[in-house]
């Protein structure tokens, strides 16, 4: 497989993450989709950051001030009251803006509670939750930590107690959707922005909340850096790929497809798509209708699950061109996989042993040692971004 050439080392990184601009923040779903999923641009000129197409970008996100200001208010805290942090020494509004993760709460929080309310009803119903762990992992799973409060009020912490209960923030990875050689200062993201209702209140997921609603274009306020991968590269550009990303699981062959256009690659492309609706969910629709027209995508393979009575599944289109498929294969294809690791990436990795059956006439036990032995071992052809 062909390795990026190395670059010299941005001054940013995880550790140091540079405070990038959106330039775009583009709305991908169609009128008909139940889904809100984004095409952000990342404008990440002057950083000396450098990607390759398979990297992910690792960015991190703010609390939404009203969250932050309401867990102040409940909480009967100053604001202003100073916390020391890696950085220095900052407010509390700050540390919680960007320190830590408030659309989750965590367990030792809710233990904490429960210790600390009055006797009564309350502290005897909120102590059975915490003694029992798969009840206490199902109290956590749906509410936050003004969830939390308004539903066991009275508790009174200190600004020093309260952070020692909170998670500290983490970055989210988002696999890059384009290549950096037509783009070499922007980072393209497909974002399906997490919304939902619990506990009466509505909520949305912490980075795609963030880039969706609370970044102003232009402002320097998404810190971000590259995180490579080791095995999620493109062959040499003479050799056939085929791509499996239904959902925002499209995003890093967006990048393959770019990055084979630049360089006049001249190995086959195939593509299988999936997601809802053709209407509402088909991501970058025109984009590969027009990489089919000039050549660059040889196959284009589509599933929309809701636009029949029988759902359909990228890993059924697998099943209906095995034939080809297996060819594709033996003809030294690599096999890519992106998005959903607890259902979509197990039905497609099955496909690929049925298929070795049928078209390679292999029995079960050998099917699957060729797939997940030979193929993806010792070949290394098969390759994963799943989460």
């Amino acid at each position: 497989m062909s390795q990026p050439t190395p670059a010299a080392p941005s001054a940013y990184s995880r550790t140091n993450p540079f405070p990038a601009r959106l330039s775009e923040n583009r709305l991908l779903s169609k009128g008909a989709s139940t889904k809100d999923t984004r095409h952000i641009i990342v404008d990440i000129s002057g950083s000396g950051l450098v990607y390759h197409a398979g990297d992910s970008l690792g960015v991190f996100a703010q609390n939404p001030p009203a969250v932050v200001d309401e867990i102040i208010r409940l909480l009967s805290l100053n604001p202003e009251a100073i916390i020391p942090s890696p950085t220095g020494e900052v407010s509390l509004r700050h540390a919680l803006s960007t320190g830590y993760i408030l659309n989750r709460v965590g367990k030792k929080f809710v233990k904490a509670i429960a210790e600390k309310l009055p006797a009564g009803e309350k502290k005897d119903s909120l102590a059975a939750i915490v003694a029992n762990e798969e009840a206490l992992t199902e109290f956590v799973f749906t509410r936050d930590y003004i969830d939390v409060l308004l539903e066991y009020p009275g508790v009174h912490l200190t600004s020093e107690e309260f952070i020692l209960l909170v998670n500290k923030t983490a970055p989210r990875l988002y696999s890059i959707a384009s290549s950096s050689l037509p783009h070499p200062e922007h980072v393209h993201l497909t974002v399906a922005i997490v919304r939902y209702e619990t506990h009466g209140r509505a909520k949305k997921g912490l980075a795609s909340g963030y880039m969706a609603d609370d970044c102003p274009l232009g402002a320097p306020v998404v810190p971000v850096f590259v995180q490579p991968t080791r095995h999620f590269h493109l062959p040499p550009d003479d050799v056939a790929v085929i791509m499996v990303g239904p959902g925002t699981g499209i995003a890093p062959f967006r990048a393959f497809l770019q990055e084979r256009k630049h360089k006049g690659a001249k190995g086959k492309n195939w593509l299988f798509f999936g997601d809802q609706t053709k209407a509402g969910d088909f991501l970058y629709e025109e984009e590969f209708d027009a990489y089919q027209k000039e050549g660059l995508l040889t196959r284009l393979d589509t599933a929309f699950s809701r636009d029949q009575a029988e759902k359909i599944y990228v890993q059924n289109r697998m099943l209906e061109n095995g034939a080809e498929m297996w060819k594709w294969l033996q003809e030294g294809a690599y096999f890519y996989v992106c998005g959903d690791a607890k259902r979509m990436a197990k039905d497609v990795h099955q496909a690929l042993i049925t298929i070795a059956q049928q078209h390679g006439g292999l029995t079960p036990e050998k099917a699957v040692e060729y797939i997940e032995v030979t193929f993806a071992k010792t070949e290394k052809r098969y390759l994963k971004d799943v989460y």
